[in-house]
């Protein structure tokens, strides 16, 4: 079939489009892997149709925080297994962190990223290059290299072997740059001060926000803050869990962005250690209302710019260990979806919000070049979704290899049903279609 102007390659049609424009029924029509054309294509011809009546079509959501543990810790999750994940629960797009073995910190590193990815990730993807004392004057070459998102620097211990504990090297890593650099800020003097509060024998889960606690989160964020503004640059903060970071973020937001995670917004103690016990615990940890209600309050007034869901998935084997020898972290990329649409369901933010914090919003401060937008010239990426599906998160239905969820057994109102990525439908009704054809994400100025 020749194409003219009236002709596309997929229309999907009859959706309620949400986009940076609002909310209208629409379809919309893609041509080569690109939006073409909104509005009322009933006239036009195309090779494929989708009925979207009922549905709404969102601009494909991008998760900018994802551990896959490959290379190294393939036992706990790859490329293949993370990226499918992620494809059936609405996710087109995703940044992937450093923290594997050997850690992410080169060229060589990065290019063994790209070539395990190629033919296997099943949506589109970056890496982050992790920010070292020994690679800091090379940074500012490789935060450019094709296929990289940025810098990431741990400031605290968590999982893995990358840190950066003292202001001298945060300075220098710092200093290097001029991409937003990513943080997990947790003061490592302090974690090591306050390791005393877990007894040598007969500790529970239920310290970690303890051991962890906000003064450790506020503490580290604050000597982010003071160096990124003596160096004038720009930095983000991700997982932030507790109410005294989002007073200190909101005077800061000129120079830091702000990253809060669904397990923090839906997760409280503490019932979820109660319940779930080593399987709730991650770093930063969960915390209990107050903190929950000041994530929530600044997803509200802007504060926040992005969701991501912290996808760091360990065995049942591992998460059995005896606290503090369980490791921290949980899955999440293929719940993120269905887990903030049931929050819209219950009235605690927009469908609008929504769109902004997993779409646009990654795009803006990202500087990710062609995605988060329903519009002409565009990658055509698309998460349409069910807002009134109920349906009930399950361990059985989750494609990451460890085979669980923290948000087993909830049920929720509104569901991913189809995923389309430039152009192409690779999740349609909870399935997989066709084969692994992801490619790296592009990248231009970011804010």
């Amino acid at each position: 079939m020749s194409q003219d102007a009236t002709s596309f390659d997929l229309i999907v049609s009859g959706g309620t489009v949400v986009s940076h424009s609002g909310r209208a029924i629409a379809d919309v029509g893609i041509r080569n892997g690109r939006f073409a054309a909104i509005g009322d294509l009933r006239a036009a011809i195309a090779r494929e149709r989708i009925e979207a009546r009922g549905l709404h079509v969102l601009p494909g959501v991008i998760d900018s925080q994802v551990h896959f543990r490959e290379p190294g810790l393939e036992h706990k999750e790859d490329l293949a297994s993370g990226t499918a994940g992620a494809a059936l629960g609405g996710v087109v797009a995703l940044f992937e962190m450093p923290n594997t073995k050997p850690s992410m910190t080169t060229a060589e590193g990065l290019a063994d990223k790209l070539a395990r990815a190629r033919g296997r990730a099943w949506v589109d993807h970056a890496f982050y290059m992790g920010g070292t004392a020994e690679n800091a004057a090379e940074l500012a070459t490789l935060e450019r290299l094709p296929g990289c998102c940025g810098v990431k620097v741990f400031m605290g211990s968590s999982t893995g072997s990358l840190l950066v504990e003292d202001d001298v090297h945060l300075d220098r890593i710092l200093s290097s740059i001029t991409r937003r650099m990513a943080v997990h800020c947790e003061d490592e003097a302090r974690l090591k001060e306050r390791r005393s509060v877990i007894p040598a024998t007969g500790a529970t889960v239920h310290l970690h926000p303890h051991w962890r606690d906000e003064i450790t989160a506020l503490r580290a964020t604050e000597r982010l803050l003071r160096i990124a503004r003596q160096r004038r640059k720009r930095v983000h903060v991700l997982h932030v869990s507790t109410a005294e970071e989002m007073d200190l973020l909101r005077a800061n937001k000129d120079l830091a962005t702000v990253e809060v995670l669904p397990n923090h917004l839906t997760l409280v103690a503490p019932e979820c250690y109660d319940r779930l016990g080593t399987y709730a615990q991650m770093n930063p940890p969960i915390r209990d209302e107050r903190h929950r209600a000041a994530l929530w309050a600044a997803i509200a007034d802007g504060t926040v710019d992005v969701l991501g869901t912290d996808h760091a998935p360990h065995t049942r084997a591992e998460k059995d260990a005896a606290y503090p020898a369980s490791p921290s972290g949980m899955p999440g990329v293929q719940t993120f979806v269905p887990v903030m649409l049931d929050h819209v369901a219950k009235g605690r933010l927009t469908l609008e919000r929504f769109v902004d914090l997993t779409s646009a919003g990654p795009q803006r401060i990202f500087g990710i070049a062609g995605k988060g937008r329903i519009a002409a010239g565009y990658d055509a990426d698309l998460t349409i979704v069910d807002l009134a599906a109920t349906r009930t998160i399950r361990n059985q239905d989750m494609a990451t290899k460890v085979g669980w969820t923290p948000f087993d057994g909830m049920n929720v109102t509104g569901w991913p049903v189809m995923t389309v990525i430039r152009g192409t439908t690779v999740m349609r009704d909870g399935a997989l279609i066709g084969s692994a054809a992801g490619t790296v994400m592009r990248f231009g100025e970011c804010l």
